[in-house]
């Protein structure tokens, strides 16, 4: 027998020993570990860099501070013993701790939910966190838990992808070919745009593409707060229903609904459909 199978034989001991100690952390660490990014949305757009993020964030929550106090000065902001407040507050202390995969930034996000008395259906989350319903999204829709949580996953992920950062850089910078280096270096242009863009972060319009994006790391931020999944197909048929018609959802202004939509939906939920199931056993 030669030497070299002879050391091999005996070191095979100790390295099967290692191998199998590897092994079993290995899969203690699949069971303890979710499995990251069920859906494909890709990588978030570089042309938010252009807008500096602590900016944007600091002057959502200027604007939010400004129409919350607009709520309570008209009697129209939910108390927290409300038990609709209640309830979305619920539904986000399951969704929030599965958002920093997606953005590190929200490790230190100052998250904020509450409820704003109106007949609008409408709902947001402002970058930084800053989330706001409607009383009239909640009762005209007659949602589930479960369709609210596809809402504020989808409005928490436009926040995560930083969906409002990349809508800017390209609605602000792509006619200032001149201030470009400026912009590029300094960023101060649009970060002043950043600071000054005030009401419009709550009603932004995003591209399609950034629809889609919402909708799928929704889905998941969802399905991983232990809510059903299917739950996204129901909403958005909910809202088409609704859609009809001058006075329809102000939420499909900016989200508008449609057969493609919940076609896509409805080819993601069975890739997030484990890790739902998981979540509902885990308690």
């Amino acid at each position: 027998m030669c030497f070299r199978c002879d050391t091999y034989n005996a070191a095979w001991p100790g390295r099967r020993a290692f191998l199998l100690a590897a092994a079993g952390s290995a899969a203690t660490a699949a069971l303890t570990t979710p499995a990251l990014a069920q859906v494909n949305v890709g990588k978030a757009s570089q042309l938010r860099n252009l807008v500096p993020a602590d900016e944007l964030e600091t002057a959502a929550t200027q604007e939010y501070s400004k129409l919350l106090s607009e709520a309570r000065s008209q009697g129209a902001l939910a108390q927290p013993g409300n038990p609709q407040l209640q309830r979305l507050r619920t539904i986000a202390a399951k969704l929030i701790p599965q958002t920093a995969q997606w953005n590190d930034r929200a490790k230190s996000w100052k998250w904020e939910v509450n409820l704003i008395g109106s007949k609008q259906v409408n709902a947001f989350c402002m970058p930084g966190g800053k989330i706001a319903f409607y009383t009239g999204i909640l009762d005209q829709l007659k949602l589930t838990d479960d369709e609210v949580a596809m809402i504020m996953g989808h409005e928490m992920a436009h926040a995560l992808r930083e969906h409002a950062r990349a809508r800017i850089a390209k609605t602000q910078g792509t006619g200032t070919l001149l201030s470009l280096g400026a912009q590029l270096f300094g960023l101060g242009d649009l970060g002043g745009v950043a600071a000054n863009i005030g009401t419009q972060l709550i009603s932004l319009r995003f591209s399609r593409d950034d629809e889609t994006d919402a909708d799928l790391v929704g889905l998941e931020l969802a399905a991983r707060g232990g809510y059903n999944p299917q739950a996204a197909v129901s909403l958005w048929e909910k809202m088409g229903q609704a859609g009809g018609g001058s006075n329809g959802p102000s939420f499909l202004s900016t989200h508008p609904s449609g057969p493609a939509r919940i076609q896509q939906l409805q080819a993601n939920v069975p890739k997030v459909q484990g890790l739902y199931q998981r979540a509902r056993s885990s308690g």
